[in-house]
């Protein structure tokens, strides 16, 4: 078997419904199959299939994202393993030139692909830098926004690769996310300890310390629903787990790399940016 999608349903089983139909109606040439782990709090909101191709993991303990990715993902039977959300939508033969773009470039480890919005623009954690003290120093005070071609101030968003442009890039988002699932077995899978986001940045570095490069392939293309599944940025479960997040990923690769005062500054700026993401979401 060429591909096993991992699908984490949680509470979005039209959602859900929407992703699996577009992959079946855009894929042709590979033989693939869907894993849906499955871990809703809302009965009523559980994914159930009749497909072949498709498999349910039932009662999947809510530990986070990366936990139900791991659990579908032992169950996987493809060369290649693609973690995928439930709020995208896949368009003509994108997993088709994925697979056939891996195949022809072993030294990639990790694959995402040009990600819209509804509205058209670029979703930019499809291709991003690592959040190193410079990078979020320059996104938090928007210089990437001032300069957006310039490489030292573009760092985190990495606006100055073309998004029509194939790259080499830090990280890529999880909302898509391909990789070899030998290579996924031998990183040791996504850490646990991180509920959402943040997963697939700390994914994305293991990978890159293991000799392989993570890649925006700028050829395969998805629309990117935010927000739909109710797991927005004004959701205040989701602003606690990305803060979190971050700063496991920073105390994990950049604590011991920088003085007590970088580090003091670091998390000072991600409960700052913390309080005021609770302030706005109010309003």
């Amino acid at each position: 078997m060429d591909l096993s999608i991992i699908i984490v349903n949680f509470n979005t089983k039209k959602l859900t419904e929407q992703t699996i139909k577009a992959v079946i109606d855009t894929t042709h040439k590979i033989e693939y199959e869907i894993i849906v782990a499955d871990n809703s709090s809302n009965k009523a909101e559980t994914y159930k299939s009749d497909d072949p191709r498709v498999h349910v993991i039932e009662n999947v303990e809510n530990r986070g994202f990366g936990y139900a990715c791991n659990i579908g993902e032992k169950q996987a039977k493809g060369r290649y393993v693609l973690f995928l959300n439930s709020d995208t939508v896949m368009q003509e033969d994108t997993l088709d030139k994925c697979v056939a773009y891996m195949d022809k470039n072993a030294d990639i480890g990790c694959l995402g692909i040009r990600t819209l919005l509804r509205d058209g623009t670029l979703d930019h954690g499809c291709k991003r830098g690592f959040p190193t003290p410079w990078n979020s120093f320059c996104y938090v005070l928007k210089l990437d926004r001032l300069f957006p071609e310039n490489k030292v101030t573009g760092g985190y968003r990495m606006s100055y690769i073309d998004e029509h442009e194939t790259a080499e890039v830090d990280s890529v988002s999880g909302a898509f996310m391909l990789m070899p699932k030998e290579l996924f077995d031998k990183s040791g899978g996504f850490d646990e300890s991180i509920f959402m986001y943040g997963e697939d940045i700390d994914l994305c570095y293991r990978v890159k310390t293991m000799g392989k490069k993570v890649v925006y392939y700028a050829d395969g293309l998805m629309i990117h629903l935010k927000g739909q599944s109710g797991l927005n940025t004004k959701n205040k479960v989701v602003i606690r787990h990305f803060r979190d997040g971050i700063r496991v990923f920073y105390d994990k690769y950049y604590k011991d790399k920088y003085n007590f005062i970088v580090t003091w500054f670091m998390h000072a700026a991600i409960d700052i940016r913390y309080f005021i993401s609770l302030i706005r979401a109010r309003f």
